[in-house]
């Protein structure tokens, strides 16, 4: 796992770290969670707007699964790290 993780800045980043959250898990992020900058509106996992998790606890949670969401170990690093980011600061995560 990465040591540091930092919220992308970069346009491309942040859109691929949305690709990934819409599109790139099975079953994608948006299936279970709610993210108004997403346009997701699941309900069996946590609102991420109102959880506003950190990049690194996103990583914790798609690397290991938390509760009834499965670990998602067969994304690459890279990707984990996009995602993250992209949601850390979508949902206005605390630096």
């Amino acid at each position: 796992m990465p040591g540091s993780l930092t919220i992308a800045a970069e346009p491309a980043d942040a859109e691929a770290g949305r690709a990934l959250f819409l599109k790139g898990s099975t079953p994608a992020c948006a299936v279970c969670h709610t993210m108004a900058d997403a346009g997701a509106k699941g309900t069996i996992g946590p609102s991420l707007d109102e959880l506003k998790p950190d990049a690194q606890r996103v990583m914790q949670a798609v690397r290991n699964g938390i509760g009834v969401m499965p670990a998602f170990d067969a994304m690459s690093d890279g990707d984990v790290q996009a995602l993250a980011n992209y949601v850390a600061s979508a949902t206005g995560a605390a630096q």
